[in-house]
């Protein structure tokens, strides 16, 4: 597998991990080539770097992919070097296995540029991954490739082990991930004005430290700005922040202390998002932006789509998180149905699967 991975923190890493060591306990031999980043993995599975701007590392990272039977490349432009991302075509015109390039974003306005990597990246790989049907459609409809080529494996998570402890104390609403702009957490600090007042007094928990690429450009303005706004506002003790970048157990056990998971993100077309699918595995109900990833998912009732531009709506959906226990608990136990199907056992089947075919392919033509 060619990705970034921990301890970069980042979601695709994460993603990266937890695939790893679903495959790795249904048996299958991985091993990693990470981004280099300037951090050090000390895991077992990284057998060499990608060191982007670098010729010879490209080459020398298609030699390391080749020792193995499958590549599997996580793909985001701005992982790789080059002009979005056009270094990883580099990589895969060097590689002599069967390739697996795992898409986690299919931008529904490319630029010129990512237009031409991601048309370019599909024609030269064996299989495109999507993880939802949403990015699937999109890849069809807005890109040049060949619809034969993509297949849907939804995306992994890392299911509860224990049963969820009985909360008290004050009710939760939890947004996670790493923060800058674009989280949406202003339209849920607005919204806790109309909440305060609530038996109980809830309280909205922002988890998670700024994104990397956006502290170096901007430092911690944007949650310095939503700080503020909450002051303004009125509901300062009411909102808290919470900037540690948690552990896959540390968050889970976070998940499970909330009343209600909260998405309010400002994308219109966010296709994957790992911070959803995470919720449904803990099973918290989710409120959510109408973004494609929620839209999809939250369809058979494990949590409530509202649209961007509608503040009013969101709170109305928050307060009846709050005081409708039986609503909740029926969008709790949807997510509790699709908890099972979200695990990293089904996913990596999905991709050990799709492996063995290819791998299938390349002997009938040999």
């Amino acid at each position: 597998m060619l990705t970034s991975f921990p301890p970069t923190p980042c979601g695709l890493a994460t993603f990266s991990a937890g695939l790893a060591h679903g495959l790795s306990a249904k048996g299958t031999d991985v091993s990693v080539v990470r981004v280099a980043d300037g951090a050090e993995s000390t895991d077992a599975a990284v057998v060499g770097e990608l060191v982007n701007g670098s010729s010879s590392s490209v080459a020398a990272c298609s030699d390391l992919l080749n020792q193995r039977d499958v590549a599997v490349i996580q793909h985001a432009f701005d992982v790789y070097g080059g002009v979005d991302g056009a270094e990883i075509l580099n990589v895969i015109d060097g590689l002599r296995v069967p390739t697996i390039v795992v898409v986690h974003a299919v931008p529904k306005n490319p630029t010129a540029r990512q237009r031409s990597v991601m048309e370019t990246m599909a024609a030269k790989a064996d299989r495109i991954v999507v993880m939802s049907e949403t990015a699937n459609e999109r890849l069809h409809t807005d890109y040049a490739v060949d619809r034969n080529k993509v297949t849907t494996i939804g995306r992994g998570a890392t299911l509860p082990t224990v049963a969820p402890l009985k909360r008290a104390g004050r009710p939760t609403l939890l947004t996670w991930g790493l923060m800058g702009p674009g989280k949406g957490v202003e339209r849920v600090i607005d919204a806790m004005s109309s909440l305060k007042e609530l038996r109980g007094q809830p309280r909205y928990l922002v988890a998670g430290a700024t994104h990397p690429k956006v502290l170096a450009a901007e430092g911690e303005a944007y949650r310095e700005a939503c700080i503020e706004r909450a002051r303004s506002t009125g509901v300062a003790t009411a909102v808290s922040f919470d900037s540690i970048y948690r552990s896959t157990a540390s968050l889970s056990a976070l998940i499970q202390t909330s009343a209600a998971v909260v998405l309010p993100y400002d994308s219109t077309e966010q296709a994957n998002s790992g911070v959803l699918v995470d919720a449904l595995a803990a099973g918290r109900p989710v409120v959510a932006t109408a973004f494609p990833h929620a839209v999809e998912l939250l369809g058979s009732g494990a949590g409530v789509v509202v649209s961007h531009d509608d503040p009013e709506a969101l709170a109305f959906a928050l307060r009846r998180m709050l005081t409708d226990p039986r609503m909740t608990g029926d969008m709790a136990a949807e997510a509790r149905r699709l908890a099972p199907t979200l695990g990293w056992p089904v996913a990596a089947a999905a991709f050990m699967t799709l492996a063995r075919r290819l791998l299938a392919e390349r002997a009938a033509l040999v």
